[in-house]
């Protein structure tokens, strides 16, 4: 029996012996929860196979996997934003596959258009404010230009790929002109140089460095669930703006993953996706780590829950992926540090 003739249910069903006695998979991966350990451990008591992890930095994986070239070990590549798996797309190292349950599970948007990779959860990059200071906050990504807000914005650098995702969305949404506009604007009204991750931008309302802030959701949601310093104490003083619901909708960014170009074990590679996908393993990412499911109808945590409903963009992202290189350009010509 190949794993080929195990469907996603019979996997989820297998409570009873190991369906495989010697299967693995080389798992290269770039995020560092310690939640996720629970994805892998119900993967391996469902099918035997066992998960042989290399993690790192996704670049440095990246480098690794070309470097490996054809005797490249890997099999999945797993890591976030769409910027870096459309980077190990365009440099080789995934392959097409064919799977009905991840063409009938993962909405089209959040998949690549040539099945390379595939979005297993979502991050909302969204607008935050102080709540006492700023009574009109910004209700577009666009707003976040306008020179009413001089002086007020913290957000990243550009080299931060949410952000440089974030950009190219707004290019394929609105065009170059109006992108470098608003990239330009954001620059003119920046609080002070981008510094540090999303923590750091609501730290930063809280510290009063600024009073409006770009933060990807689960930052937020932490910091409801556990103790995030510099955040959770003061947390009822920051509002959340879902960006755009009159217009395109609250920009998302992925986590994904995409069988590697020279898997050895592509058959557990491309379960192991279809396993992602599975109702359980959605419930985890937004459980454990504060992440939406790609996967509709997937219950949410009661932190992620109470962050309310909101109107996602649906543009694709395998589009947007493709106006990464103008986005870089558009970063650079405007002086975004």
């Amino acid at each position: 029996m190949t794993t080929r003739t195990i469907t996603l249910a019979t996997l989820l069903l297998c409570t009873a012996a190991p369906v495989f006695a010697d299967g693995e998979l080389n798992l290269y991966s770039a995020r560092h929860y310690d939640t996720d350990e629970r994805l892998y451990s119900d993967f391996e008591d469902a099918t035997g196979i066992t998960i042989n992890r290399i993690e790192g930095n996704a670049d440095e994986l990246s480098a690794r996997m070309q470097a490996e070239g054809i005797n490249s070990p890997a099999d999945v590549l797993l890591t976030v934003d769409t910027s870096r798996l459309e980077r190990a797309k365009d440099a080789g190292l995934l392959q097409s596959i064919d799977s009905a349950i991840l063409e009938e599970r993962i909405p089209n948007n959040l998949q690549d258009s040539d099945n390379q990779w595939f979005g297993f959860s979502q991050r909302a990059r969204v607008i935050f404010y102080d709540k006492a200071d700023v009574t009109n906050p910004p209700m577009t990504y666009l707003d976040l230009a306008d020179p009413a807000y001089a002086g007020l914005v913290c957000i990243r650098s550009s080299s931060n790929t949410y952000n440089q995702t974030l950009l190219a969305s707004i290019i394929e949404n609105h065009g170059e002109d109006v992108a470098r506009a608003w990239a330009q604007g954001v620059v003119d009204n920046m609080a002070r140089d981008p510094q540090g991750g999303d923590t750091d931008q609501l730290r930063g309302i809280v510290s009063g460095e600024c009073e409006i802030a770009v933060s990807n959701t689960y930052y937020f949601a932490r910091a409801l669930r556990t103790d995030v310093d510099g955040v959770s104490e003061s947390i009822d003083m920051i509002g959340l703006q879902w960006p755009s619901q009159d217009a395109e909708g609250a920009h998302v960014n992925l986590s994904g993953a995409g069988v590697a170009t020279n898997a050895p074990n592509r058959d557990n590679a491309i379960l192991f996706l279809e396993y992602l996908a599975s109702d359980q393993a959605q419930q985890y990412f937004s459980a454990g780590n504060d992440e939406f499911p790609a996967v509709e109808g997937v219950a949410l945590s009661a932190e992620v829950a109470s962050l309310g409903d909101f109107i996602a963009d649906d543009v694709s992202l395998s589009a947007v992926a493709k106006q990464l290189p103008l986005a870089l350009t558009i970063f650079n010509d405007v002086g975004w540090k």
